[in-house]
């Protein structure tokens, strides 16, 4: 816990100026805007009622869904890079430490966007590039769930529960194995600490649990069988 702390009391003006413009910028919700322009209607009216990929792709077509996605998945990778220039010329550890938090705070800020009421995203594209971002290995882990549980159901929601409930395994898993020196060359870092392996882990936790609140509608639609899947001509 020294460790933790000593970063966050060495790097606090950073961490602040990472917090806030992660937040900030994940906030702009790119479903919204699109839907917005295209149909004149507030997607969080239309369908599920999610300012997501997932439904702007069902209710307002493949085009604006395509730019929900880009949209979605440059918050994470725009959050995290202003971390780390922030950190430019500092140690890898404590980079990697402003990188992490960054990325908790882009999938906040899409879920609960403070320009939209609170009320936002579910934070799946989101998460996914915070993983490419902080850790490549997790978004490769990630596809791979992704299209076994897809190819079974057709249903996006179930896969992003899956994901959202081994990111943090995976995330353990893999920063366990660089600690351990097992991971070689595929690593994104050296000489990770045991406390960041438990640091990056929490967050993953966290963000992980944020998803699948988020998806507590669909829970209930996949429970009693009436869940959407993704037909071939969508």
């Amino acid at each position: 816990m020294e460790e933790i702390f000593g970063f966050f009391s060495a790097y606090w003006l950073q961490v602040i100026i990472a917090v806030l413009a992660a937040y900030l910028i994940s906030s702009i919700n790119t479903s919204i805007i699109v839907t917005k322009i295209v149909l004149h209607k507030d997607i969080r009216t239309l369908g599920s009622g999610n300012a997501g990929f997932t439904n702007v792709l069902r209710c307002v077509g493949k085009v604006p869904a395509i730019i929900t996605f880009v949209g979605d998945f440059l918050k994470g990778v725009v959050s995290v890079a202003i971390a780390w220039i922030l950190m430019w010329g500092k140690p890898e550890l404590d980079t990697q430490y402003l990188m992490c938090t960054a990325g908790l705070f882009a999938v906040v800020g899409h879920t609960m966007p403070v320009y939209y009421k609170f009320k936002g995203g579910k934070g799946v594209v989101t998460t996914a590039s915070v993983m490419l971002m902080t850790d490549w290995r997790l978004l490769v882990v990630a596809l791979l769930i992704f299209a076994v549980i897809f190819t079974a159901t057709k249903i996006i929601s179930a896969c992003a529960l899956v994901n959202a409930t081994a990111y943090p395994i995976t995330a353990f898993v893999l920063r366990f194995l660089d600690y351990k020196g097992v991971s070689g060359a595929v690593t994104p870092m050296q000489n990770p600490t045991m406390p960041f392996v438990w640091y990056a882990s929490v967050l993953a936790l966290l963000t992980g649990i944020l998803v699948i609140v988020r998806h507590k509608d669909n829970i209930k639609r996949l429970m009693n069988g009436t869940e959407k899947k993704i037909t071939a001509k969508k």
